[in-house]
């Protein structure tokens, strides 16, 4: 297998779920401030939507999108579940990914696309600057929603990590990283954050 790695939090949650399940697999480097991940032969033989973290398999097939990318290796690699072992907590697992992609990751990406990262994103999609300051306000809205829903756990699917947590994570840490932090005043989260920032996994060098 291949892996195509880059900046950006959507590799991230990739690369620490393989850190998580102790997974080393050969990466190649897309240099996407360069717009490498936009003009052939990336897009037009690795991921015809540009995009990274893309998974080439040992017959040659990619696989895109990271709940596609993690839910395979989560069946190649069982151990440990960061999906589940059950029909009933990987149907958890997944319904509070989607939650928290839809409720944060999803705005405060856009957010920062069409703000701070406009020079960037704009020549390459569609952009919306004034939405900016909305969608940055539904992702905290987000956070205040979910906040008071992890008091009592250590993880945001429960009593395990699972990739829930690890994309959540890399979506907040990556906006700390541009003018969106984590208002302090979300403890819940806050907690849960520094305990996620303290994983092997979250700081590999």
């Amino acid at each position: 297998m291949k892996y195509y790695n880059s900046i950006g939090p959507n590799p991230r949650v990739v690369t620490m779920f393989m850190a998580e399940k102790g997974i080393e697999i050969p990466a190649v480097t897309v240099d996407l401030r360069g717009g490498e991940n936009r003009r052939a032969p990336y897009c037009t033989e690795v991921n015809q939507a540009g995009q990274t973290p893309a998974l080439e398999l040992d017959d040659g097939s990619v696989l895109c999108e990271i709940t596609a990318i993690c839910e395979y290796l989560e069946e190649r690699f069982p151990e440990p579940p960061l999906i589940g072992t059950t029909p009933e907590e990987r149907a958890n697992t997944r319904m509070w990914a989607r939650r928290v992609d839809i409720k944060i990751c999803e705005p405060l990406t856009n957010g920062f696309r069409y703000a701070e990262g406009l020079p960037l994103f704009e020549p390459r999609m569609r952009c919306l600057p004034e939405a900016a300051a909305g969608l940055k306000a539904v992702a905290q809205d987000g956070i205040r929603w979910l906040d008071p829903l992890i008091a009592d756990r250590d993880f945001i699917a429960g009593d395990r990590l699972s990739l829930a947590d690890l994309l959540l994570f890399a979506f907040l840490d990556f906006g700390v990283s541009v003018g969106q932090p984590v208002d302090p005043a979300f403890t819940n989260i806050v907690r849960w954050y520094e305990r996620m920032k303290s994983r092997p996994s979250a700081n590999p060098n």
